[in-house]
């Protein structure tokens, strides 16, 4: 739990009191490589914070072709929030890449949380504010960049899920084939 302690504390300071009440709402979960963590139509029991692994979130459209919403490591945030927030069956699959581990927290958790605590209220509302940021430079980037401007961000913002996550699926991350990717990652 003391990775979940200095995570807290990267934006809000904590008490020894406080951090005991905040790990009573945490269960951590051990995840297998390709164990999912989540399936579309599943209810979306929580919001997981990644202590260990890297983990994909995405869906799979009408013809059965999968898109990469989200790639997840240590530190990052993720669930299907559709689901999560509306209370609503997963449109999401959270699927592991490699061998890892999670702390789960329900939505009544941290709504309870929130209330309790002022300064949980404020992690939270940094945290899903830079989440929405990220959301929208994506989007900025996939529908106004070329394929060597989205593989330039990603490999700027993420260096390190370049060496972690499959070539094949930071293709369909980027919306380019395989191929192409090779080509770009062999430009640089």
């Amino acid at each position: 739990m003391e990775k979940l302690r200095q995570h807290i504390e990267q934006i809000t300071p904590l008490t020894d009191e406080e951090f005991t009440h905040i790990q009573t709402f945490f269960a951590i979960k051990r995840v297998r490589k390709n164990q999912f963590l989540l399936h579309e139509g599943d209810e979306v029991k929580h919001e997981f914070l990644v202590l260990q692994g890297v983990y994909k979130v995405f869906y799979v459209d009408n013809e059965g072709k999968e898109h990469i919403v989200q790639f997840a490591q240590e530190n990052w945030w993720m669930t299907d929030y559709s689901g999560y927030f509306k209370k609503k069956p997963a449109n999401m699959f959270v699927e592991c890449l490699e061998d890892g581990e999670v702390l789960c927290l329900t939505l009544y958790g941290r709504e309870k949380l929130s209330a309790d605590l002022h300064k949980m209220e404020h992690f939270f509302r940094v945290k899903l504010t830079n989440g929405y940021v990220a959301l929208q430079e994506r989007i900025r980037i996939l529908l106004s960049g070329n394929p060597q401007q989205r593989y330039e961000e990603f490999s700027k913002l993420h260096p390190d899920l370049l060496q972690r996550v499959p070539k094949k699926l930071i293709a369909a991350f980027l919306g380019v084939s395989r191929e192409t990717l090779s080509r770009l990652s062999g430009s640089k």
